[in-house]
Formats: structure tokens, sequence, C-alpha cells
């Protein structure tokens, strides 16, 4: 293969080409695209809300919380109107919690700035926090029915299949877009939009492509050179760094627990964790967890037994949280690092929103529930 593309690679397709591919993807589509409960309405609002929750996830993980979400806040004005501390609880679990805040303070925004609807005008929608370029492309194509070209994890896919790309599509974002608004259906943008992000996630899939049923097979040189199974090509990626972290849970003589809040800015911003912190060289867990929480809260505990261990990875890193009941001895609980404390008791936990990773925690606690906890 060569080892560059050219900024016009594959961009001097006749028209006539071009306007089969696009007749064939539509046809295609109209036989097989997927049923999702944003393309019953094409809303404006839920559109949104579907992009957003989209970006990083897969559709089968979206879609009950897309439900949920629509049921709690039905309305853009619903949702500007909310706490922030119930958007976060409605989006638990779903990760990249900066999605559910830049939701929330769009809504508010668009409610302040824009009378409450939606703008059409893509320079006012890639003003908004969270909304890049496909993303934008996405809701004003379906939303709108505008011309706006999108350029996905599934639509670069498909692409590079297409022209055979020769380098990983990371390097070629450039040509990739010239390309995506090349074959773009000016006369049906919604549904070639669509299509080509359902082609992606249903045919032409990162592994197994189902190229006998693509519509695009006659198409591609990738298939048609017999290396679709190589391309896209991948840059070689290094090990996730792990972070070890001491975590206490830590109890008071009334039976509740100590739980804070992160602060609003930052991984996992405006969540609710148990407390601790890293684990440093030749320190072990009972030490750094009582060091932590004395930096931290300012109090004095005890560290008792091992509750759980938890591995769970984010996109740059990985984290080993090594869990331990803990008995409050003294002091005050400050809220040093971090934008609020409080005791609750494990019945009330479900009030608040917890990090993933956290949610295993309690989930062990209710595991021993019922027993009396002693350090």
């Amino acid at each position: 293969m060569p080892n560059r593309i050219s900024a016009d690679h594959n961009l001097s397709l006749s028209v006539s080409i071009i306007e089969d591919q696009r007749r064939s993807l539509l046809d295609w589509y109209a036989r097989a695209g997927r049923d999702l409960p944003w393309r019953r309405s094409w809303e404006p609002y839920s559109i949104w809300v579907s992009e957003i929750m989209l970006q990083q996830t897969q559709v089968k993980t979206v879609i009950p919380y897309y439900h949920r979400w629509m049921e709690q806040f039905p309305t853009l004005e619903h949702l500007a109107s909310a706490e922030l501390q119930e958007v976060l609880k409605a989006w638990e679990g779903l990760g990249y919690y900066s999605r559910a805040r830049n939701l929330h303070a769009c809504a508010k925004l668009i409610m302040q700035s824009h009378g409450g609807v939606f703008p059409q005008e893509l320079s006012q929608v890639l003003a908004l926090s969270g909304i890049g370029k496909t993303t934008a492309g996405g809701i004003l194509s379906a939303a709108f029915n505008q011309p706006v070209a999108i350029l996905d994890g599934n639509v670069k896919r498909v692409l590079a299949r297409l022209v055979a790309l020769p380098i990983p599509p990371a390097k070629a974002t450039q040509q990739l877009w010239k390309l995506s608004e090349a074959l773009l259906d000016h006369q049906h943008p919604r549904e070639f939009n669509q299509a080509i992000m359902d082609l992606g996630a249903t045919i032409c899939t990162r592994k197994t492509p189902n190229c006998p049923d693509c519509p695009w097979k006659s198409y591609c040189q990738a298939y048609n050179l017999g290396i679709q199974s190589e391309i896209p090509m991948r840059e070689p990626s290094s090990p996730l760094p792990t972070k070890n972290i001491g975590v206490a849970v830590i109890w008071n003589d009334q039976g509740q627990i100590l739980i804070d809040r992160r602060p609003a800015k930052g991984l996992l911003g405006g969540l609710w964790e148990f407390p601790g912190g890293k684990i440093e060289l030749g320190e072990t867990v009972p030490e750094c967890i009582k060091r932590e929480i004395q930096e931290e809260l300012g109090i004095e505990i005890e560290v008792g037994e091992h509750l759980i261990t938890i591995n769970h990875a984010y996109s740059h890193f990985r984290v080993v949280l090594s869990v331990h009941h803990c008995r409050h001895l003294s002091g005050v609980p400050q809220p040093i690092e971090c934008d609020e404390i409080r005791w609750v008791t494990l019945d009330e936990v479900d009030q608040f929103p917890f990090p993933k990773a956290n949610t295993q925690i309690i989930a062990a606690l209710r595991s021993q529930e019922g027993r009396k906890y002693e350090v």
C-alpha cells in the first residue's frame, strides 16, 4: 500500500457514480434502516439528546437511557429547570459525565439566548458546549433536514474501506471530511446521514463486516481488493497506565456512611463518591486510606476489613480501587478537597449520582446488609 493519501484521494468519482452510490444506499436504508426511538419524530430536542448520548456510546446502551431521560425531562424547558444533581443521576452509568453537564448548561443557554428554541444555524450550534462538527451535522441534518455532512466512527470506517485508505483515519481527517461532503445527498441529507451511520453500525462493522449484504460492495475498493479486514488501519496503542487507589467506606456510630461530592469541573465532576486517594510508593492500603482521609476530610479513622477490589477502565487510564470498611474516630469532616460531604444511610445512597465503579461498592455493601459491621 502507498504510505500517504493525496488531498483529493478518490474525489474524482464521476457524478453518475456518486449518484448511484446515493441511490443504492438510500434504497438499502429504506429496507434495512434501524427503528430508533429518536427517528420517530425528528424533534430537535430529542435528536440533540440522542446525538450527545451516542458520543462514544453504542446504540444498544443508549436506548434505555434515552427513554428514561425523555420521561424525566420531556422538553428542553424541563431540562433547563432541573437541578444538576437530577441530571447527573439520570445519566448515572452512561459515562463521560461532561456530556450531561453540557446538556444541562446548553439547555439553560438556549432558554436564555434562543427563546427556548434549538438553533438552526451551524455556527450557533457549534458554539454550544459539547458539540463538534459531526454532532452538529447529525443534529442539523436529522432535525432540520439540512445538507450538513457527518464523520463519526461508523462513517470513518465505511469511507476508509470505500477508498481503501492506506493510512489510519486519524491521519486523513480532512480528506475524509471532503469525501463525506462529496457523497452527501443534498436532496435527502437526513436519510443519507442516518443510512451511512446504519451501514457502519450493522453491515460495515469493525470486525467481520457483512460485505455480501452491503449496498456499496461494488464501489468498495477494500472489498474488491480483499483487504476489508485490514482497514481501517490502526495505529499501535500503548497500554493504559494503572492508578492504585485506596477507598474508605467510613461508618459513624449511627450506622451512616460518609460520601463526598467531587468538584464540578474535571473528571466525574459533580458526582458523589466514597473518599480515598492514590496509594503512594511503599505505602500499604490502610496507610494510604488513613492519610488521604486526614488530608481530604480532616478526620481520624480506623481502617478495618477489606470490602472489595474493583478494576475499572477509563478512556486514558485504569484504576484499581482497594475498598475497606473504616470507622470514624474523631474530628468533624471538612470538604477540604471536595465540594460537599454528607453522612447517609445505605438506603439513602440511591438519591445521589455515583460513578460506575462506586456503584459496585454500593452493591458490595448491600450484599452484606443485615450484618452489623465492626472495625
